[in-house]
């Protein structure tokens, strides 16, 4: 039977959460999940390559076939909102450039996929993210928990080859 890797991605400046899941037919199984934490003391360019290594220290580390990266919305201040789209193109650029092909899904359908409902919140996406991949080490993070929700989604809605 197929097994794909899927690696989760949930953008942010600050934060950027990631997780892997193993998908082998209708099953689904975690294989690790974190963040990649950036200092806001340090200058644009130096959060966002920071970013970009961590990220390529993940990608090397489980060399997952696919990618999913959560759609950001926009929000008031247009300065943030500029930010974290330069995250989010940094995010995008990590497995593109490895040649890993990148889906995206908008935070509404992955939580509607996860937890049945597109406006629920990050405590109950967590909670059903442990339900459904119930191996998963204690201590997740919410930021952890968004990325393996947009993996989780993309098993969901993504036909595999048996």
């Amino acid at each position: 039977m197929l097994v794909v890797k899927i690696l989760g991605l949930d953008p942010g400046l600050r934060h950027t959460g990631w997780g892997v899941i193993k998908v082998q037919g209708n099953s689904l199984s975690p294989v690790a999940q974190g963040t990649v934490d950036t200092d806001a003391k340090l200058s644009l360019a130096e959060r966002l390559n920071t970013l970009f290594q961590g990220l390529m220290v993940v990608l090397e580390d489980h060399q997952p076939d696919e990618a999913v990266v959560e759609e950001t919305f926009v929000n008031n201040n247009a300065v943030s909102t500029l930010k974290l789209g330069m995250a989010r193109g940094v995010v995008l650029l990590a497995p593109a450039s490895l040649n890993i092909p990148v889906f995206e899904y908008s935070a509404n359908k992955i939580k509607k996929s996860v937890v049945g409902v597109g406006h629920a919140d990050k405590s109950q996406v967590l909670m059903m993210v442990q339900r459904l991949l119930p191996t998963l080490q204690s201590g997740l993070k919410l930021d952890a928990a968004d990325a393996l929700a947009a993996a989780i989604c993309h098993a969901h809605h993504t036909p595999r080859r048996i």
